[in-house]
């Protein structure tokens, strides 16, 4: 279900309240593969609720030339329509820091091309108890890959 920022907080009051483990998980989605996929379901099976965080338009083109390439609208319901997907949030800052705060997940996962260190709210997460996990990478799968191969063809 695609979920507006301001309705997150009473929604994860409700699922904390009905005692559900909360992951979370974040990206810009701008073209889904099988990478994104595989670590959508290796996430979604950490817990009983997955909350993706999505980057919007302008969050994406602060940190990644030439992109996005699908508007968010767009990605939004290509993630909601995935079945390990619980719930779908944009966020408009460069990072989910804020995003994280509000939800306060049980677990947070990020794909394995991601060191620990480098991942946003992995310290506040574990502040109090939370835990971080990192989905294995699958290799040669990415969206960086699919569009270089796009821009190859005759």
């Amino acid at each position: 279900m695609i979920v507006h920022r301001q309705r997150l907080p009473s929604l994860i009051q409700k699922l904390k309240t009905e005692g559900k483990k909360i992951v979370f998980t974040n990206g810009c989605f701008d073209i889904i593969h099988a990478g994104h996929v595989y670590c959508l379901k290796k996430t979604k099976e950490l817990g009983d609720i997955l909350i993706v965080g999505i980057n919007s338009d302008q969050s994406i083109k602060k940190i990644k030339k030439n992109r996005p390439i699908n508007k968010l609208s767009d990605r939004m319901i290509v993630l909601d329509s995935i079945k390990y997907v619980d719930y779908v949030v944009s966020f408009d800052e460069e990072t989910p820091e804020n995003l994280i705060k509000m939800i306060k997940p049980d677990i947070l996962t990020k794909g394995g091309d991601w060191d620990k260190k480098y991942i946003v709210g992995a310290d506040f997460v574990e502040s109090y108890g939370g835990k971080i996990v990192i989905i294995p990478y699958i290799k040669g799968r990415s969206t960086t890959n699919i569009i270089k191969k796009i821009r190859n063809l005759p």
